[in-house]
């Protein structure tokens, strides 16, 4: 078994398991958090992987059926009758 199936077989795993409560949302938080300490890090190392796992974590809790996307779909099927909005 090689990296990609186990990535796969952990990604599938993790889409079938429930979303508890409040779950993107303590991951958005630790992902900001994350991104805040690495813009405070005086080390390039330290920079760099706190804001690769920041901006994984952010992602992580904008995506998913649970997550932020599903929130935004909700508010854009709820308003202007379930069409994009338009921007100016």
């Amino acid at each position: 078994m090689n990296i990609g199936s186990k990535i796969e077989a952990v990604k599938k795993m993790d889409a079938q398991r429930p979303d508890f409560p409040g779950e993107h949302l303590a991951v958005l938080c630790a992902g900001l958090f994350l991104l805040l300490t690495a813009g405070r890090s005086r080390s390039l190392a330290r920079r760099l992987l706190a804001g690769a796992a920041g901006g994984a974590l952010v992602g992580r809790a904008a995506s998913g059926t649970g997550g932020l996307a599903r929130v935004a779909r909700l508010l854009q099927g709820g308003m202007g009758g379930g069409r994009p909005m338009r921007m100016p």
